[in-house]
């Protein structure tokens, strides 16, 4: 699931293409359709040619509006940058792309609107060379440039097709089990109670999962999630999500606040950060500099704390600790917005280098400098992480070298990925974990789906079947012998998954017949009984009852096919065996004619069962008699 934002100046026609490639109006405020301006957050979705369906946030565009439209723009995977033909790059343009840039928003396009107010092509060409040189050294550098015309659906099409053609070389934000919500929007809905929406990240929620709100700690439940105004028992990161709470009032939730799994996040008051500025802000940041700093959707006042300079001049980087007015949630390698307060203006941004720092700062110690570099460059941990990701799964060992990093280094990053949940432990070598298969936590989890998935299909196709038979669902998820039965049995040993005697199911699933299959049960059980040692073949009963069904009733122990052609039911096999075993108890041993006497039946089913009985290792042939085997 990824979502989309749009970037650009007010009336540049952001809303309206939104409605020309989705059909929904975003506009929700009865004041926004009046002054035809987006004031608040707007929304909609759509399905693209592949089928993936994506979410579109539209942003304000006027100036006044600017710190609503950054509560929206962090959560995007893309963008679209908007720009009016008939006006080309304006300074709100300017100032979005500078946010855009900021936040080194992934992907994007430029989308050239109202064409059909351009006088002719060659205007069109000016244009784009000036939209060109806007865009030069920004994130959207080499954005394709793309003419639309809402108005007369011209190049609506095309734009679908390149926003897909974008989104498939991008890859889908990963699943680390520590989902966080920023919300975005707070209500009530009769008959359900508090919903908040935003984007999801880090993680996945599921009806019924216990959530806190932060900073503040309110806990509750979540009774529903919804995507797209459609119903959902699970949302995955990346997804627009309303989510319906239980137990927490509307007036406990504020936006910017973050719905979390409990103890999974720690509220921060000082933050540390690599900041860059804007060429063209007015005038230099000072130290304590009070700014408002925006993260995810939050939004608080904070004062900035410059280390190693005086102040920080137009377009320079650098390091800085903002002390915060609110507390907030945020973490390492978070994106970031600093504007001044009054009179309003965009300063410049950066990352989250440090969510959580000790304590505050000397200004001018270089060890302190030092450290942040080293932190902005990555911890131990997270190196071994992005080793871990590149392999997906594999031997620890794999993962130290692949990391680099040396032998002590890599043993802490180890223990602290394995505290975090970030590395999944296949399996269990005490004496020598280096050899023990590892997973990162987010192929991990598509692994485990992917595996859920298709024993849970099998059940649904085959509901007479036991399970789905393990090389067959090695052959479908195309892993190598050793990976998947590490998998197999880390599932197995979590209670996720039954193996038993090769079949692999879920631990809920039982072979039931319906009203019509038991019917046909008791009609074939009816045959067996008029002759309990000359019955019905094995073709015979399927074509009775069904291959399915005979099959079943072979799994449930009900039959015993002792043969290809001949079968039993279980209490009559067991009779055969036991007299058969009495009779060479009182005479050493018996011949297929007297088994054939003894029974009443005929040599067909005498010599498929004890052939039988020989293979599975009760009686030993020795000539044309049958023993006891030892």
């Amino acid at each position: 699931m990824r979502v989309i934002g749009t970037a650009g100046h007010v009336d540049h026609g952001k809303s309206t293409l939104i409605e020309a490639i989705t059909g929904t109006h975003p506009d929700r405020l009865k004041e926004e359709r009046a002054r035809e301006m987006t004031i608040e957050l707007g929304f909609g979705w759509l399905t693209l040619p592949n089928g993936e369906e994506i979410g579109i946030v539209d942003v304000p565009g006027h100036r006044d509006f600017i710190e609503n439209m950054l509560s929206g723009i962090g959560g995007i995977d893309a963008a679209l940058l908007v720009i009016a033909a008939d006006e080309g790059v304006m300074p709100q343009t300017k100032e979005h792309l500078a946010i855009l840039d900021l936040l080194q928003i992934p992907a994007g396009l430029i989308v050239l609107t109202k064409t059909d107010l351009a006088s002719d092509s060659g205007w069109l060409d000016l244009i784009e060379t000036d939209v060109r040189a806007a865009v030069s050294g920004t994130v959207l550098k080499d954005a394709p440039i793309l003419r639309v015309s809402a108005r007369n659906k011209t190049g609506i099409k095309e734009l679908i097709s390149a926003l897909q053609t974008l989104l498939e070389t991008k890859p889908a934000r990963p699943d680390l089990n520590r989902p966080r919500l920023p919300i975005d929007r707070i209500f009530t809905m009769s008959g359900f109670g508090t919903v908040v929406t935003g984007t999801l990240s880090d993680g996945h929620i599921a009806v019924g999962d216990e959530v806190e709100i932060l900073p503040g700690g309110a806990k509750g439940r979540i009774r529903g999630l919804q995507t797209h105004k459609k119903k959902e028992e699970r949302a995955v990161p990346g997804s627009r999500t309303a989510v319906n709470i239980s137990n927490v009032d509307v007036e406990q939730i504020r936006r910017g606040d973050v719905l979390a799994h409990p103890g999974q996040y720690q509220a921060a008051r000082r933050i540390d950060v690599r900041f860059r500025a804007l060429k063209d802000i007015s005038k230099p940041l000072q130290h304590n500099d009070e700014v408002k700093f925006f993260v995810g959707a939050s939004e608080t006042i904070a004062t900035l704390r410059l280390l190693g300079v005086e102040e920080h001049g137009a377009g320079e980087e650098g390091w800085a600790q903002l002390e915060l007015r609110d507390p907030l949630i945020a973490v390492r390698g978070d994106r970031y917005i600093l504007r001044r307060p009054s009179p309003s203006e965009t300063l410049g941004g950066g990352v989250v280098v440090d969510h959580q720092p000790k304590g505050r700062h000397k200004r001018f110690d270089i060890d302190v400098i030092k450290s942040l570099e080293s932190l902005a460059q990555g911890s131990p941990a997270d190196v071994l992480f992005e080793a871990a990701m590149a392999l997906q799964v594999a031997p620890v060992k794999e993962m130290f070298a692949k990391s680099r990093l040396e032998a002590d280094a890599a043993e802490s990053a180890l223990q602290e990925l394995l505290r975090n949940g970030q590395l999944v432990m296949l399996e269990s070598d005490n004496s020598a974990m280096k050899n023990a298969m590892a997973a990162a936590l987010p192929y991990w989890n598509a692994l485990q789906e992917k595996i859920l998935q298709i024993v849970e299909s099998h059940h649904t196709q085959y509901p007479l079947r036991r399970g789905i038979p393990r090389e067959e669902l090695k052959s479908k998820i195309k892993l190598t012998p050793k990976i998947f039965n590490a998998a197999l049995s880390f599932l197995v040993s979590r209670q996720s998954l039954l193996d038993q005697r090769g079949a692999v199911s879920n631990p809920g699933h039982e072979i039931r017949f319906n009203g019509q299959e038991q019917v046909k049960v008791q009609t074939l059980m009816r045959r067996f009984e008029v002759n309990p040692f000359a019955t019905p073949s094995v073709k015979e009963c399927q074509a009775e009852a069904g291959e399915e069904v005979v099959n079943a009733l072979i799994e449930l122990g009900d039959l015993v096919a002792v043969s290809t052609e001949v079968i039993f039911r279980k209490k009559d096999y067991e009779t055969m065996v036991e007299r058969i075993k009495n009779a060479i108890r009182q005479h050493g041993q018996v011949s297929l004619a007297e088994v054939r006497d003894l029974l009443g039946t005929t040599r067909k089913y005498v010599q498929a069962l004890l052939e039988h009985l020989d293979a599975i290792g009760v009686t030993l042939r020795d000539g044309d008699v049958r023993k006891i085997r030892k």
